[in-house]
């Protein structure tokens, strides 16, 4: 003899469209979280990195210590703005958010660099120190775009490399080449990989 188990008419069935639901924001979340920063600016790198031949020209004419500080120190405030802003732009045209699990990410392990690189201005600049200053900005910023670019595409984190190369020649080059070498890191590596991320990355 067989027993038939028979639903109750007054139990809840189950809603379909809303497991569905539930289903597509559990596989939207995972591929979000899994997924790449792909807002790095390139066009904003370029033009970054034009403002930066500009510093280095104006700075290298300079023959007060103060005063070529604070020409690099202005163009670290006029390049993150460019950046910030074009970073905004290009998430905005792909319609990305830069609250993003990716976003997140990548700025978690952009920041502790750029912050240490601050840090270390602030102290050297007190200093008879100061003819270190190009490389901790080359090495905290190449770490800061190695790092974070981990979280991008492949050839953000390549640049990177490219910085902290540059700041070891920074580092053991005499003061004179000071300079030629902050040109060529924030204005050159800028302007190339900036031309390939935005030819190869969209913007």
């Amino acid at each position: 003899m067989t027993v038939a188990l028979q639903t109750p008419m007054n139990a809840p069935t189950p809603d379909l469209s809303v497991r569905a639901m539930d289903n597509l924001r559990f596989i939207r979340e995972t591929m979000e979280r899994a997924g790449s920063f792909t807002a790095v600016p390139g066009w904003g790198g370029v033009a970054m990195g034009l403002t930066a031949l500009g510093a280095a020209a104006f700075a290298a004419s300079s023959s007060a210590e103060g005063h070529w500080l604070r020409v690099w120190l202005a163009e670290a405030v006029v390049g993150a703005a460019i950046g910030g802003v074009a970073m905004w732009r290009k998430a905005r045209r792909g319609q990305t958010s830069l609250l993003s699990a990716p976003a997140r990410k990548f700025l978690l392990a952009y920041l502790p660099a750029i912050v240490i690189g601050a840090v270390l201005t602030a102290a050297l600049s007190r200093t008879n120190a100061g003819g270190l200053l190009p490389a901790v900005w080359l090495l905290c910023y190449g770490a800061a775009v190695t790092t974070g670019g981990a979280m991008s595409v492949p050839v953000v984190p390549l640049m990177g490399l490219c910085f902290m190369l540059d700041g070891i020649a920074a580092a053991i080059a005499p003061v004179s080449w000071r300079d030629p070498l902050l040109a060529l890191g924030f204005g050159g590596f800028h302007i190339a990989f900036g031309f390939i991320i935005a030819r190869r990355h969209g913007g």
